[in-house]
Formats: C-alpha cells, structure tokens, sequence
C-alpha cells in the first residue's frame, strides 16, 4: 500500500513536480543567449531525483499533449484525423496542408531544451521511473514525439541540425532504458517499426549555419538501441 500511494503520488505530479516544471518552462528557451544544447545540460540537474523525475514526466506529457492538440486541429479544419499513436499516414495524406508547430506550441516548452532533458532524465532513472510512475503513457510520449521530429524532416522540411538529431537520440535512448526496466517489454509502435524497416541517412547540418557536419540514420539508432 506505501508503495502504491508513492506511485500514486508521482503520477499525479508532486507540488515539487509542478514547480520544477514551472522553473524549467521560465529559466530556459529560444529567446535566450545560451545555444539548445548548453540549456539542456543546464536543466538536468533541476530534473534529477524523484520531484525531477515527476517534473521530466510531466514535461514529455504535456508537450505531447500541445502538439496533439495543435495538430488534431489543424487536421479536422481540412478534413482529417490525427491518430497520435502514427502521425505519418496524416502527414503522407495532408503535409503539404500541415504546419509543423513544436518550435511554438502553448505549452512554452521547447524541443531542445526542456524536452531534451527531460528524455535524459527519465533514461538516467528508469528504473526508478517504473517504480514510482506509470510507464506506458510515459514510453507512448517517449515514441509519440519521436514521431513527430522524424515527420518534421520528412514531410514538413524542418531541418534535422545537430540539436535536433540529438533530440531524436536522447528520446529513442529514453524509450530503451524504460523498456529495459519494464517487467514485460511491450511491442514497439507502427511508426518505430516503419522507421527500422528502412535506412535513410539525413544530413545533420550546424545550427548556426548551412554546413553540413554529421549524418543521422533515425532506422539503425533504432534497431541497435530498440532490437538489442
């Protein structure tokens, strides 16, 4: 029964949670000096232990929750419907009628800032994450915004720079580490599956700049982190 109401507890989001969810929304973001990178290091050690875990929880949940909403939107107003569990059929159907939106999203949280580190946080305590929490919405958030970034390349010409190929690194490696402490590890998603089946290589580009400086092959991170 302890350990119920102290899982209980941390699904519903401690007062502690909330409030480091609060701090990250307002300590970082795009307006600020700091590149991506350097924030979201800067922003782990307010996501580190228990209330940090509720926090990283919370941040995936509702920046997940932002996008869905922002997207379901848009594709009723033109007729179509957003599965969250595979937003590529929509995008295939309708991308040249969507707006890719993650960069500015109501929620205030941005995708290589806040969401970054909260993916680190969660994979660096995922044992801990399935004791206190529960882990199947929090691995569908994991996997449902790695969905989204990869359809960003793909459909709505965001461009995969280093910031956001370390996005798509830090969410798969997350979604391992949880399913690797998950008693039963549940089968993966329709789009991780159609990701693995292929082996496109994107070009990584500078954030600040066109030069091209690394490669990204989205289907083999996943199959050597997700298969092994």
């Amino acid at each position: 029964m302890r350990w119920f109401r102290r899982r209980q507890q941390v699904t519903e989001d401690t007062g502690r949670g909330r409030a480091l969810v609060e701090e990250v929304r307002t300590r970082f973001g795009a307006h600020l000096p700091a590149t991506f990178r350097d924030q979201a290091e800067s922003a782990l050690p307010v996501l580190s232990g228990e209330d940090g875990l509720a926090a990283s929880v919370a941040v995936l949940r509702e920046f997940a929750d932002a996008a869905y909403a922002d997207l379901s939107a848009q594709a009723a107003a033109r007729g179509h419907v957003a599965d969250r569990r595979n937003y590529r059929p929509l995008w295939r159907a309708a991308g040249h009628e969507l707006r890719w939106t993650l960069f500015a999203l109501p929620c205030r949280l941005h995708p290589y800032i806040q969401v970054t580190a909260a993916a680190v946080a969660v994979g660096g305590q995922a044992k801990r994450a399935v004791r206190l929490t529960d882990p199947q919405p929090l691995l569908a958030h994991l996997f449902e915004i790695l969905d989204l970034t990869v359809a960003g390349w793909e459909f709505a010409r965001v461009r995969p720079d280093t910031d956001a190929a370390t996005l798509a690194q830090r969410l798969i490696h997350a979604a391992r580490d949880l399913r690797a402490a998950m008693s039963d590890e549940p089968p993966l998603p329709d789009p991780v599956r159609e990701l693995m089946r292929r082996n496109n290589t994107v070009d990584v580009y500078d954030p600040d700049g066109p030069r091209v400086v690394g490669a990204f092959n989205p289907g083999r991170e996943m199959r050597e982190s997700l298969l092994a």
